[in-house]
């Protein structure tokens, strides 16, 4: 039998993208990026990183509880901590959605303080192991659906939190059908063109949000040194690439990504516009011009 041997690449036709907990940890533990929002993508990721991936046993005030594969067991003020919600109704209101989506299902337990809850389609995307173990929450990682990610996407207004995940979730590494991927994880929304340019009007709609909110929460992911974004000149269009994507998700490290080399990779021209061109495109917004960034490290 042949060695097996890990192929560094994330490639576009392949339909789950690998999440590690303790980035879903790190993302938690981050209050300066925002929650709010109605496309549920953060919560569902949440609750997907505490999923077991085998049977387990739980004790909470003194009750044992069986907690199978794609299931988890948690106080109902835990996951007002989780999803940073001032009130546990409003917790619960999102379990509800997500419901409602046909994403999970879940129960109360001890007269409503304990929540049961399980991802459906968990034994469809994550190998379920039949030993029983206890199940540590901040090491490992499981699968996310790409389709699931897009649909969650599009369901509401994106918070601050769910378009970062989304990000991450889009990103292609070194896959020779998606430009630019050679040389970096870039963002590509898989809309077969190839190409990883995206304008401020598409992502504005993607996410649910206006095109100078758009703009804001970029610069501010790129000021927080998760993102490298990039715009180019006239109406070409913007490219981001991913910090620290590399170390998470093959631990190897990162990579430097200079504006100069993506934009000899798209066959793109960096020379100003002319005058003329500057004022057909006068519909840019102050947001958008100051969200160009130079390529730097990730």
């Amino acid at each position: 039998m042949s060695e097996y041997q890990l192929e560094i690449k994330q490639i576009v036709d392949y339909p789950r993208c690998r999440i590690y907990r303790q980035f879903i940890q790190n993302l938690m533990a981050d209050r300066s990026i925002r929650t709010g929002g109605g496309s549920g993508l953060f919560y569902y990721t949440v609750l997907c990183s505490y999923a077991n991936f085998r049977t387990s046993y739980l004790r909470i005030d003194g009750i044992g509880y069986t907690v199978y594969p794609g299931e988890w067991i948690c106080t109902v003020k835990e996951l007002a901590t989780w999803f940073r919600t001032r009130f546990q109704r409003q917790a619960v209101s999102i379990l509800d959605e997500l419901q409602k989506r046909h994403l999970i299902s879940y129960l109360f337990l001890d007269r409503g303080k304990v929540v049961k809850y399980k991802i459906r389609d968990w034994k469809k995307h994550n190998t379920v192991l039949d030993y029983n173990c206890p199940c540590q929450k901040d090491t490992g990682f499981f699968f996310m659906p790409t389709v699931i990610a897009a649909e969650l996407v599009s369901a509401g207004r994106c918070s601050e939190m769910d378009i970062l995940l989304d990000l991450w979730m889009s990103a292609v590494y070194n896959d020779s059908q998606v430009q630019g991927s050679e040389i970096g994880p870039v963002v590509y929304f898989r809309n077969g063109t190839g190409s990883p340019l995206a304008a401020y009007s598409e992502m504005a709609v993607r996410w649910g949000i206006s095109k100078a909110t758009t703009g804001r929460i970029l610069k501010k992911l790129a000021d927080m040194d998760y993102i490298s974004f990039m715009s180019f000149p006239g109406r070409t269009g913007s490219v981001i690439y991913l910090h620290s994507y590399l170390s998470t998700m093959f631990q190897i490290s990162d990579v430097l990504v200079d504006k100069e080399e993506v934009a000899m990779v798209l066959k793109i021209n960096l020379a100003l516009p002319d005058e003329t061109d500057s004022q057909k495109d006068s519909t840019v917004t102050e947001h958008e011009i100051c969200t160009t960034t130079c390529g730097v490290s990730l």
